[in-house]
């Protein structure tokens, strides 16, 4: 035990000043936007030399990386949260739980969502670790949608599924063992697309001078997505 002590320390002080890094960086990111983030504008508000900060991150796209998987990890633990809260034989409370709680914490945090689905930074490109944490939000519409299928209640009636993309559809479901069929994936990937598109439009004042507050078209168009994805709209 005494051996392991220093090591712990160590951890612990490198943890904490990581969080000063990101946290700084993140008020950056609110005043200037991505793509002026600055690992030396960073360091100098923290008193730190730049050589010094590249220990912790050795670029600025180090940096943007962890940004864009703590806005990522945080929007879905948002969501996670509030679908627990909600009965498990409640589908639509459980769907209407996530798309209000993705709504709040993007109005909530409007630069972190803009990191994440908004504009692309210039010269960024996101490594694969940012994909099961973009992932989060998903994840639970399609376990909603196997719930669907192991209760055997009837997809949607949709328009047919061309060849192209019912290639790409199986190899999505292979590739992340999804025990759904083609029509029901892509009912959900169609709801959790306009879902998005939603929060999009409010966040980036696309609604402005039309659909203030938002609140009635959002509740409306989410249940709209919720019977095309085949969830009833009262409880089993």
């Amino acid at each position: 035990m005494p051996e392991s002590a220093p090591t712990t320390a160590r951890a612990r002080a490198r943890a904490e000043l990581t969080a000063e890094i990101t946290n700084t960086a993140r008020r950056h990111l609110a005043e200037k936007g991505p793509g002026e983030l600055s690992l030396r504008a960073v360091a100098r508000e923290l008193g730190m030399v730049s050589s010094a900060l590249y220990r912790y991150f050795p670029s600025r796209d180090a940096l943007l990386t962890q940004l864009i998987i703590d806005a990522y990890n945080a929007l879905g633990e948002a969501c996670e949260e509030a679908e627990r809260a909600q009965r498990r034989t409640d589908l639509i409370g459980r769907w209407r739980a996530v798309c209000h709680a993705a709504r709040d914490w993007a109005i909530a945090h409007p630069q972190e969502y803009a990191l994440i689905y908004g504009s692309p930074v210039p010269g960024y490109a996101a490594p694969k670790d940012t994909i099961d944490p973009a992932s989060r939000p998903l994840a639970l519409l399609i376990g909603l949608m196997v719930e669907l299928d192991e209760a055997e209640v009837p997809a949607s009636t949709d328009v047919p599924i061309p060849r192209p993309l019912a290639t790409q559809l199986s190899a999505m479901r292979a590739e992340h063992d999804i025990p759904i069929d083609n029509r029901r994936l892509m009912a959900g990937l169609s709801a959790w697309t306009l879902l998005f598109g939603l929060i999009n439009f409010e966040v980036f004042g696309r609604f402005n001078n039309t659909f203030e507050p938002a609140d009635q078209i959002f509740d409306h168009q989410i249940d709209r997505a919720a019977l095309a994805a085949g969830i009833p709209l009262k409880n089993r």
